[in-house]
């Protein structure tokens, strides 16, 4: 691969810069799970293309990547941190739900769906080492070399590979496989809604597995919850009637799932991971501050 000069003049490094960036979210928001830090990331990248734009880089777009890759493996790194810092007498363990890319459920929306990230997914990237979460993002979902990643978690390319193996099996050992029939999840999630707006208990019940998994995420300092078990989570999902008349469907992540706005503001969102016709894990959010930041394709 021959080497491609920059563009010297500010503007035209600029437009390289914004046609990469979509991609570039892509890569920030798996690492991160926030659209915030996913744009802080991003944006960082910006002055040190333009520190280094002097100079030929062979492949633009995986010069970026790995730029982006690094910037957030140090957020991660400081995120991991803060949260091992011992917590205060009494507290609680803070049950976080990465930040969900919603969009209208349309045809117009459902082929970007398919290429879209689950919130299953990102919740459990959040359990991993940062390396090894930047190592299986980076290669696995962005066919980044091993030997491009190596320098950047300053390992081998043998024990980088390692790294992504191991996040590889996690994945594999917690992501709970979902049915991919867009037609089939809509359907159990319009039953799921019909049934809390009737306020019916047991039909709630059988769209559970026996052993569904339920997270809500109601932002730093609030009652979190983790709840498993169909009774106990038909229970739960019980509370959450009263937003059933303002509940609508809609593309969550890579599935279909709910969104409640009363008023036309969202008070909460609900992805729901669907496996042979019931429901297997929950995540909601209601974190206002959050919500009100909702996006779509942009960060699929």
């Amino acid at each position: 691969m021959t080497s491609t000069p920059l563009p010297q003049d500010p503007a035209g490094l600029a437009a390289r810069f914004e046609a990469e960036r979509p991609r570039l979210r892509a890569v920030a928001y798996r690492m991160l799970g926030s659209f915030s830090e996913a744009e802080d990331a991003v944006q960082e990248a910006w002055p040190r293309l333009q520190r280094d734009g002097a100079g030929e880089v062979r492949n633009l777009a995986g010069w970026l990547t790995t730029v982006v890759g690094r910037i957030c493996l140090d957020m991660l790194r400081t995120r991991t941190a803060r949260r091992e810092d011992p917590l205060e007498e009494g507290g609680a363990v803070e049950i976080h739900v990465p930040d969900p890319v919603v969009r209208p459920l349309d045809p117009v929306h459902e082929a970007e769906t398919a290429d879209s990230v689950g919130l299953a997914l990102l919740v459990v990237l959040d359990t991993l080492a940062p390396a090894e979460r930047l190592a299986f993002v980076l290669h696995d979902m962005f066919a980044v070399p091993f030997e491009d990643l190596a320098p950047i978690v300053e390992r081998t390319p043998a024990a980088t590979r390692q790294l992504a193996s191991r996040a590889r099996r996690r994945v594999q050992g917690q992501v709970p496989p979902a049915d991919t029939d867009l037609a089939r999840q809509r359907e159990v999630v319009a039953a799921w809604v019909a049934a809390s707006r009737a306020g019916d208990f047991e039909a709630l019940l059988e769209l559970l597995d026996p052993d569904v998994l339920l997270r809500v995420d109601a932002g730093p300092g609030t009652a979190s919850k983790l709840v498993r078990g169909a009774l106990e989570v038909a229970g739960q999902a019980a509370l959450y009637g009263r937003l059933a008349p303002s509940s609508y469907a809609a593309f969550v992540g890579d599935g279909v799932g709910i969104v409640a706005a009363p008023n036309g503001t969202p008070t909460a969102v609900l992805a729901l991971t669907v496996r042979g016709g019931r429901v297997v894990q929950v995540d909601i959010i209601v974190d206002p501050p959050r919500l009100s930041g909702l996006t779509g394709a942009q960060w699929k």
